[in-house]
């Protein structure tokens, strides 16, 4: 066993493993600890506790100081001179003419490193802007470009629902949603109803997703024929999966059909195996760009991550995919030092 703090960099972000040597530190202390991007300050979220050797990537960094007030002081300058960063950026990649959308800026502690989170449609040919911004910054640059999903996580916002998007509120990671959830859930396929600001589909429908699928199991088909409580046979003309309730059509004097609703433990439906929801290829080909399920967050490169619920750390298990993953054309990153 090893014992080891949890440490957050960003508002919304992964929790990384550091080593907290003899340092008395409790939830909520400034801590300044060397990362692979560098000297940083973070926020220490989980206490000290003992984790199983397997769940870090060896070696564990230590942590190298409790931050002090000018510690905090300093890092508060970094964020308002990356305000700055930002808008000379934006100047330099209209003079070269570049097909890039900035989104940010971010200073290590140390100054060593600047960083600029950029999207794009393709590649870009940024080396003349990297030369040009390392002449006027004299610090090391570094551009990476990132999708559309760790944009909307750094601008931020709000959602169809009137709260603020779930990826820079709580959502510390992305997972993947596919249009099945959507379908699953009974919500119209319509590309405005259903994505959210970042143009992808909404992260919101894996919270409720295994409900569904459970509500879903428990329901008869569209189509099938159940027995009502007065004995008589009816077909299901629809079904609230929420209320667990079926719409039936009852054929009844004079030939005159009526729509019945009646819960699910009022029926009896003959037993089978629940039809998979599928999604058509004429749904598949207009949702497609709607999908994101491959998209890996790039705008964070720490050490030691914070386990998953299976005990396996998220770095590692995304390197081992990276070896079977092909090599995106869309993504590339270049440094150059002055």
């Amino acid at each position: 066993m090893v014992t080891v703090i949890g440490v957050r960099f960003r508002n919304v972000g992964k929790i990384y493993y550091f080593d907290p040597k003899e340092f008395e530190i409790e939830v909520g202390d400034k801590v300044i600890v060397e990362t692979a991007r560098g000297v940083e300050l973070g926020t220490v979220l989980l206490g000290k506790r003992e984790v199983d050797e397997e769940s870090i990537v060896s070696p564990l960094k230590p942590v190298e100081r409790v931050a002090s007030e000018e510690d905090i002081e300093h890092a508060e300058e970094n964020r308002s001179k990356e305000k700055e960063a930002c808008t000379i950026c934006k100047e330099k990649i209209a003079k070269h003419g570049l097909d890039m959308k900035l989104v940010g800026a971010e200073y290590t502690f140390d100054n060593k490193k600047l960083l600029f989170y950029f999207t794009s449609d393709g590649r870009v040919d940024f080396r003349e802007l990297v030369k040009d911004l390392a002449g006027v910054f004299r610090t090391r640059i570094e551009l990476r470009q990132i999708g559309v999903r760790d944009e909307a996580k750094i601008l931020g916002g709000l959602g169809i629902c009137g709260r603020e998007l779930c990826c820079c509120s709580y959502l510390s990671d992305f997972v993947p949603v596919s249009i099945k959830m959507a379908k699953e859930q009974g919500l119209p396929l319509n590309p405005m109803k259903i994505s959210g600001n970042c143009g992808r589909l909404m992260c919101c429908l894996k919270n409720e997703n295994e409900t569904y699928k459970y509500l879903n199991s428990t329901l008869p088909d569209k189509g099938d024929m159940i027995i009502t409580p007065t004995g008589r046979e009816a077909k299901v003309e629809d079904l609230n999966v929420l209320r667990q309730q079926v719409v039936v059509l009852v054929e009844g004097e004079d030939d005159i059909k009526e729509r019945q609703v009646f819960h699910i433990d009022e029926i009896k439906y003959k037993n089978h195996h629940k039809k998979e929801i599928a999604v058509t290829d004429e749904e598949e080909a207009e949702l497609r760009d709607l999908e994101d399920i491959d998209e890996v967050s790039s705008a964070a490169d720490y050490d030691n991550v914070a386990s998953n619920n299976d005990g396996k750390p998220r770095n590692k298990r995304n390197k081992n995919k990276k070896k079977h993953r092909k090599k995106n054309p869309h993504k590339n990153k270049k440094t150059v030092e002055k």
